[in-house]
């Protein structure tokens, strides 16, 4: 599985400039925390006049999403070989795997940056926050080749389903200082297994791998 980090291997292309003004906030953030990252010692640090960084980014909350879709690329990368006749539950737990693996060298900055955006005084980052959980279920269903079409009963249900176990793997994962976090993979390998013959109520559905079951 790849990794999307923030070193960069010596002697490659230098990154575009969006990417390097997020590496710098992290690292930052790794020093001082999340909220205490400033843009314009990020401006500084990169010797970039501070206009240049509004033109990236409006604001450190834009900085953190483009983090994020970072976790979206990784789950969309190239998958290995067969994976496509894979059972439905182990191309989700690749995707979902991938988008944490993205972030586990920076685990405790991805979380500041999620409790940053959920922080009461914060309301104009709550809905667009709802609308981001969204599309990354969006992805991870894409990613992850579920092919129920979009709006279609199959795929309401597997929505709320999957929003739940992301959820609820993203808490174990927050706290998971396991070596090659053991916790979080156990947790969400169980959770996927729960639901042999899930959905066959639904149209469309038959012989097709669990995903209700977790709830």
């Amino acid at each position: 599985m790849s990794m999307i980090g923030i070193h960069h291997d010596p002697g490659v292309d230098e990154p575009p400039l969006g990417e390097r003004i997020v590496d710098e906030a992290v690292r930052q953030a790794e020093i001082v925390g999340w909220e205490a990252v400033r843009l314009t010692t990020v401006a500084a640090r990169l010797e970039l006049p501070m206009d240049r960084v509004l033109d990236e980014y409006r604001d450190l909350d834009a900085v953190a999403n483009a983090w994020f879709r970072r976790g979206w690329r990784a789950m969309l990368a190239d998958k290995p070989e067969g994976f496509a006749h894979w059972p439905e539950r182990a191309r989700l737990e690749h995707c979902l795997l991938a988008w944490f693996g993205t972030f586990a060298g920076h685990r405790r900055v991805t979380v500041e940056m999620l409790r940053t955006k959920a922080h009461l005084p914060h309301l104009h980052t709550w809905v667009p926050m709802v609308f981001d959980l969204s599309r990354t279920i969006q992805w991870w269903r894409e990613a992850a080749d579920l092919d129920a079409p979009y709006g279609s009963r199959r795929a309401q249900v597997e929505e709320v389903a999957l929003t739940a176990l992301f959820v609820a793997t993203l808490a174990v994962w927050a706290r998971d200082h396991s070596e090659g976090q053991t916790r979080t993979r156990r947790f969400l390998e169980k959770r996927l297994s729960r639901g042999d013959g899930w959905m066959k109520w639904v149209p469309g559905g038959h012989a097709r791998a669990p995903v209700e079951a977790m709830i």
